[in-house]
């Protein structure tokens, strides 16, 4: 089986960045769709980006476009999301997910077979 897990959380000023990875053992990412997604407390989860194997295909939610971006390196197994130009509003906890079904629809929670246990990140004021 496919496990994750996410890395690279904390607190940073508003307009700071940080990198989030999200590393998979027990298997691999091979065809893999690999997205992010984040959630707030009392909020539903909310899809933040979504990437192909090859990294062809990138899917970005609207608020997060031109500050995020998502990449992969199936060599380490691992997928990662630098955050850039970080706001408040950024403020959630990030979870990773996985599936090998890439005709799915990206953005849908359900769409995801594995998950990771998530990382904090916090942008002050």
């Amino acid at each position: 089986q496919v496990r994750l897990a996410e890395s690279g959380g904390g607190l940073v000023q508003a307009g700071g960045s940080l990198r989030l990875s999200c590393a998979a053992s027990g298997g691999t990412f091979h065809n893999y769709v690999t997205g992010w997604f984040r959630q707030v407390p009392g909020q539903e989860r909310e899809f933040v980006a979504a990437i192909s194997w090859t990294g062809s295909t990138i899917l970005y939610e609207d608020s997060v476009k031109g500050r995020f971006t998502i990449s992969r390196d199936n060599a380490k197994n691992t997928v990662y999301l630098q955050m850039n130009s970080l706001k408040p509003e950024d403020t959630a906890v990030y979870y990773c997910a996985a599936t090998p079904n890439s005709r799915s629809w990206w953005s849908r929670e359900d769409s995801y077979d594995y998950w990771g246990q998530g990382t904090q990140v916090t942008v002050s004021s």
